[in-house]
């Protein structure tokens, strides 16, 4: 099987490995020159068979990803699939495949997850679109997913929008859940009476009710840095969290641990906090995300 890629930044780049590593060929373009295969998206859907194409766009979510469309849909023929992979709103993926449907080419949202230890991990998808596409694409996703039952690590989620509807929500329990593992780390720290925090965190991730990779990054983080002295507590949001709030207000569903995490991230930004220091550190260890080093003093 032959696919297009295009951008190949830190999740790109690892994704174009491990389908090239399970018999995937993969013509990559990107704007960095020194990573890409080929000098333009032109070409890049030119090496691939008209008719059969598989292109993957993995690239920032918003007006960048709305320019990758824009070309491909006068780039593309008729039985043609475009797979967007980025971290776009759900909101806009109905109309876009409705745009594809009327010039016959497929279209599948796909949110993934496994950030930077993806590569050697596998990446959990979630997947929106029609049946047909999906069972077409099934050889890419077999390829990025985790090894073992297709099942674990992969879902057709349902229609246009859901798959990046389901790692929006994916995402808003990510925010939950590094924020209790902080706060827990800045207690445990707080207390004299612990002389081992890191210790013992490492000792919760195997046989307790709150073991889980989340915990063990933790753990990595602080035995590459006990005190965190290098990371500032500033801490950002990819948008997902922002917009998993505003779903369970127009849905009236409670989300006070969610909501209270995303509201934790925007604090971070206003005074010091051992807790964010943490979720920057999680955030760093599992996807990459660039942290702000700690001032002089901090």
């Amino acid at each position: 099987m032959r696919i297009g890629l295009v951008g190949l930044g830190k999740m790109g780049a690892n994704m174009r490995t491990r389908l090239r590593a399970h018999d995937v060929e993969v013509v990559g373009f990107d704007r960095n020159p020194d990573v890409s295969d080929v000098a333009s998206l032109d070409d890049l859907v030119a090496a691939l068979p008209a008719g059969q194409r598989f292109v993957w766009v993995m690239v920032p979510a918003g007006g960048p990803t709305r320019d990758v469309l824009a070309q491909l849909a006068t780039l593309l023929a008729p039985g043609d699939v475009v797979i967007e992979g980025g971290n776009t709103h759900y909101v806009e993926d109905a109309e876009r495949a409705a745009t594809f449907a009327e010039h016959s080419i497929g279209y599948l949202d796909v949110g993934v997850s496994g950030g930077v230890w993806g590569l050697e991990n596998g990446y959990g998808l979630m997947v929106g679109g029609d049946a047909a596409t999906v069972e077409r694409a099934l050889p890419i996703f077999d390829a990025l997913r985790p090894e073992g039952p297709r099942d674990e690590g992969f879902v057709h989620a349902g229609a246009a929008g859901a798959g990046h509807y389901t790692k929006m929500v994916h995402n808003g329990i990510e925010y939950g859940l590094m924020q209790a593992y902080a706060e827990g780390y800045e207690l445990l720290d707080a207390k004299d009476i612990v002389t081992d925090v890191p210790g013992t965190l490492k000792a919760w991730s195997r046989g307790t009710v709150v073991r889980s990779w989340l915990l063990e990054l933790l753990v990595k983080a602080l035995e590459e840095d006990p005190e965190l002295a290098d990371i500032s507590d500033w801490v950002e949001d990819s948008g997902e969290g922002r917009w998993t709030v505003d779903e369970a207000i127009d849905a009236a569903i409670p989300l006070p641990v969610i909501s209270a995490a995303l509201f934790a991230r925007f604090s971070s930004r206003q005074g010091a906090s051992p807790a964010m220091k943490a979720v920057a550190a999680l955030r760093h260890q599992f996807g990459g995300h660039d942290v702000r080093p700690s001032s002089p003093g901090a």
